[in-house]
């Protein structure tokens, strides 16, 4: 949840001064078909047969080639600037990316269309394992990332892209991130983030967005998705949430940036999200809050949070306006708790229904915010419903029955039980060492995807899948969690 323009920079520095991609269109869910397999009449480079080093293979490489990556370590950090390659492990386990703790990305896409990496590792960098960035069509599937010093896998200011099938940890900011992108066209399935700061983090994405399927568990927070003027197409929104297993994500001895210090013990967070939908995940044994609709505090804001009308605009109308400083008169301070000119991002109109919560320390689902800037904004103005849920306590009291999906509300008291969001800002974890990652668990072996060796290649011209999500059910509780 750093922000992370100056990637936008430096990408377009290194793709020889072409500007991302930036936005992709404002229109329907993608209707990828990732049972495809039609060749794309391409050639077969292979490393290090043909190539002696990945970056080799990838420079030499036309749109529409395969790159066969034979088992063994390669200490390298790639950059990909052609169009619509396919990048292949022939064993997921045994082709290693080692950035050495001193290389700083394993895979970085840059302003190239259709990239897809697949069936492999990286590992010990300083930034990140698998990095696209301003492109359009993107997707990583097999792929296991960790020990890396921010995040795993990781697609900014990126459209129309499926991460599947993966597995990131040890990462002090997020395992796996979507960020600065509406409508997104994006979809995470069947991944695993286990053992970093945030499981996922998403900041200012969604529309069209799915983490579906997928396991979150033993991180300092689970799925944290959040809105910021520190990032571009603010707010976060309209990301769904559907199936999945999210436990026991108060992980004291993981690596951690400081807002994963904040939202330590949480199992599915929303700072400031607003139009999400989080439906049929199950989500137990969180020190605070199973799922959590709170405020997210931004210090030092560069702009003030749109209006709600402005909420469905695209990026492509946004990304690249010039944000002139907030006004003096609007730049509001919080004196003794929050430094510079503060916006408080507030959680609107968000659907949290058919969940199964248990064992949270705080609330298995709570709401609330702050009015410290006199804005006139309450946690029953917010807008959120909640239905059909089992659980046990609500903060506030019998949430269910004051903000149902559907009908009326009970007219209750709303402040009966409310959330201690001050106690719960003034009370982070404890930072850990800087170089935490470097010692995080090494996982075990990981699935290698179906026919490496003969499957053609698929550059990610087919992505996201279409996700059906009626037809996803409540998960099972994993063995022995």
């Amino acid at each position: 949840m750093q922000a992370r323009r100056w990637y936008a920079v430096v990408a377009a520095l290194v793709a020889l001064g072409l500007i991302g991609a930036g936005c992709g269109d404002d229109g329907d869910s993608a209707e990828g078909d990732t049972s495809s397999t039609e060749a794309t009449g391409g050639s077969t480079l292979r490393v290090p047969e043909d190539h002696e080093t990945i970056q080799a293979a990838v420079d030499a490489a036309s749109p529409g080639d395969l790159i066969l990556i034979s088992p063994g370590v390669y200490e390298e950090a790639v950059d990909v600037t052609v169009d619509e390659l396919t990048i292949r492990g022939l064993d997921r386990n045994e082709v290693i990316l080692d950035g050495g703790f001193e290389l700083e990305n394993g895979i970085r896409v840059l302003d190239a269309k259709g990239v897809a990496v697949e069936n492999m590792t990286a590992r010990n960098y300083t930034s990140n394992g698998f990095f696209w960035t301003g492109v359009d069509g993107y997707r990583g599937s097999y792929l296991t990332a960790y020990r890396n010093g921010d995040y795993g896998i990781y697609a900014f200011d990126s459209y129309n892209g499926q991460l599947d099938n993966s597995y990131a940890s040890g990462s002090p900011d997020a395992g796996f991130y979507i960020g600065e992108c509406y409508p997104c066209n994006a979809v995470i399935d069947n991944v695993i983030s286990e053992y970093n700061g945030l499981g996922y983090s998403g900041t200012n994405s969604g529309g069209n967005l799915y983490i579906v399927n997928s396991t979150f568990r033993r991180n300092r927070a689970g799925i944290v998705p959040n809105s910021g003027s520190y990032e571009l197409c603010y707010p976060e929104r309209e990301s769904t949430l559907v199936g999945n297993v999210v436990y026991d994500n108060n992980n004291t001895e993981a690596p951690a940036i400081s807002v994963a210090l904040l939202a330590q013990g949480n199992g599915i967070l929303l700072p400031g999200g607003v139009r999400n939908t989080v439906e049929r995940n199950l989500v137990f044994d969180h020190d605070r809050t199973g799922i959590g609709l709170v405020p997210f505090p931004e210090e030092d804001a560069s702009d003030l949070a749109p209006d709600k009308s402005e909420w469905e605009t695209p990026c492509s109308e946004t990304h690249d306006e010039v944000v002139p400083p907030i006004a003096d008169e609007d730049c509001k301070a919080v004196d003794g708790l929050l430094e510079g000119c503060v916006v408080f991002w507030h959680p609107f109109e968000n659907t949290v229904r058919d969940n199964v919560i248990e064992g949270s320390g705080v609330a298995d689902i709570a709401v609330g915010t702050l009015d410290l800037l006199g804005e006139g904004v309450t946690t029953e103005s917010l807008g959120n419903c909640f239905s059909g849920n089992t659980l046990t306590v609500t903060a506030p009291l019998d949430l269910e029955a004051l903000a149902p999906c559907e009908g009326d509300g009970s007219g209750g008291d709303w402040s009966a039980g409310e959330l201690d969001l001050l106690g719960l800002m003034g009370s982070p974890a404890q930072a850990p060492p800087k170089d935490t990652y470097r010692n995080t668990p090494v996982p075990e072996p990981q699935p290698n995807m179906p026919d490496a060796e003969t499957a053609p290649a698929r550059p990610a011209t087919d992505v996201p899948a279409q996700v059906d999500v009626d037809a996803i059910t409540l998960p099972e509780k994993p063995e022995g969690a």
